[in-house]
């Protein structure tokens, strides 16, 4: 894959500007448009130990890792190991989960696009030997379930871990090496890491998070357990993602121009799978890609976040374009990467991407909205202040005694306003997940049971 590395004044003089409007040490972003790479890093790599940002800087990509996950795995499906309908036990035979007939029958693909009923994830640590991942898998049994496999989409970062899990059953080798023989060499990625130890002698970002006075202090934690490294555990850099979406957008082969993955499977993970209800994620889930029609365009694409790093990736294929936004600050490291993607896409593609308006407040909704609803480890309350509604989301009390200084601080409660339609669907209006949607769901009497709140469901508990 040769390349032609370039400057855009009006891109850097953007992202100067995003990186002092959200208070940002540190922006790297990376586009790939008419054939060329254009870069515009700013700022520095830690508060504490400023190093300057570049195009090599490695940062945490969190769920962006899952692309990666999804690409292996679909390897082993072109060589016929894995077929993605088959039941998960087929190669996880050990799989046990809180209901019999789910562990029996939810499949490879389910898991690939977040259909198989699971709750987000488990908070525990395996520990990080080679058994880290087969010690999670054993503890699934302890997974709540959402629905029965595919009944509805709901993201979980246990899912894909769960898919790290088939990878090593049928390969007999750790995952990570897996990614690193069958991905990352033969894509070209050489900076592109699962464990501290190799990222360490790198040049690279700490996170940030804001403390409860607004300024900045360095996250002390850099990524998840190893268990979590195939939902999450990926080291790269803006260059390295880059290539990946140049290997994403072309037709599968990789940088000696060997086959990695089949040109018709590398289109098969964009094909839509299943809807996804007015999600600011995506419209609808590939084989693992979030999709998303923006302005007339297919875009698909992955976010990451973790411990006050946060990555956006996309690629539109038929523009031949592919963006990189990596930012190392929390909680406006989101609302930083997308205003960068939308302008690069306006500037370089003419593409607008607008969030919805909501309709004018309706007090006769407050009652029927407003409760408490519950996610793994989090709690949030729906409630009115005069003329406004709020979801409110906090870390449970015993997380954040679990997780100490891991645990960043709670956001402030989100203002939201109701979307045109049937009155269930609904956008943030302000703050750092402002343009983020949802919708409340309904149990089968028609009563709210539910809302979704970044592809996750939250269920009524008062």
């Amino acid at each position: 894959m040769t390349q032609t590395t370039t400057s855009d004044a009006a891109l850097t003089a953007f992202v100067e500007a995003t990186a002092a409007r959200y208070d940002m040490p540190g922006i790297a972003v990376g586009i790939w448009t008419g054939g060329r790479e254009i870069h515009a890093t700013v700022g520095v790599t830690s508060i504490e130990n400023p190093v300057p940002v570049t195009a090599h800087t490695v940062f945490a990509i969190g769920s962006t890792s899952k692309t990666f996950t999804a690409t292996a795995l679909l390897r082993l499906v072109a060589d016929g190991r894995v077929d993605l309908d088959a039941p998960v036990r087929a190669y996880v035979p050990e799989l046990d989960l809180l209901d019999e007939h789910a562990a029996a029958t939810v499949t490879v693909a389910q898991l690939l696009n977040h259909t198989a009923g699971f709750e987000w994830n488990l908070i525990n640590n395996t520990g990080e030997g080679e058994d880290g991942l087969a010690a999670f898998v054993a503890s699934l049994a302890e997974l709540p379930l959402l629905a029965a496999p595919g009944e509805r989409a709901s993201y979980s970062q246990a899912g894909f871990n769960l898919l790290g899990r088939v990878i090593e059953n049928v390969t007999g080798e750790p995952f990570e090496k897996v990614v690193a023989d069958t991905v990352f060499a033969p894509v070209g990625l050489t900076e592109s890491h699962y464990f501290q130890g190799d990222i360490m002698t790198r040049r690279f970002a700490a996170g940030h998070e804001r403390r409860q006075d607004g300024t900045l202090e360095v996250a002390r934690v850099w990524k998840g357990t190893r268990a979590n490294n195939p939902g999450g555990g990926i080291g790269a850099t803006v260059s390295d993602l880059l290539r990946w979406g140049r290997f994403h957008l072309g037709d599968g082969r990789g940088a000696h121009g060997e086959t990695v993955l089949p040109a018709d499977l590398l289109r098969a993970m964009r094909e839509p799978t299943v809807t996804l209800r007015n999600s600011t994620l995506a419209d609808a889930f590939g084989l693992c890609w979030m999709l998303r029609d923006v302005d007339g365009v297919r875009m698909a694409g992955h976010g990451g976040s973790g411990f006050g790093q946060f990555a956006d990736f996309q690629v539109v294929p038929e523009r031949d374009f592919a963006i990189v936004v990596l930012s190392n600050a929390g909680p406006d490291g989101i609302p930083a990467n997308q205003a960068t993607v939308r302008w690069a896409l306006e500037h370089y593609l003419g593409v607008v991407d607008r969030d919805p308006v909501p309709v004018p407040f309706d007090a006769t909704r407050v009652e029927e909205l407003s409760g408490v609803y519950d996610i793994d480890a989090m709690t949030m309350t729906c409630y009115a202040e005069g003329d406004q509604l709020y979801l409110d989301c906090k870390v449970k009390p015993e997380i954040r005694a679990a997780g100490g200084a891991e645990i960043p601080q709670d956001h402030p409660p989100f203002p939201f306003g109701i979307l045109p339609g049937d009155g269930d669907e609904y956008v943030i209006t302000a703050g750092s997940f402002e343009g983020q949607r949802g919708f409340f769901s309904r149990d089968a009497d028609g009563q709210i049971s539910g809302v979704d709140l970044a592809g996750r469901l939250f269920g009524r508990v008062s």
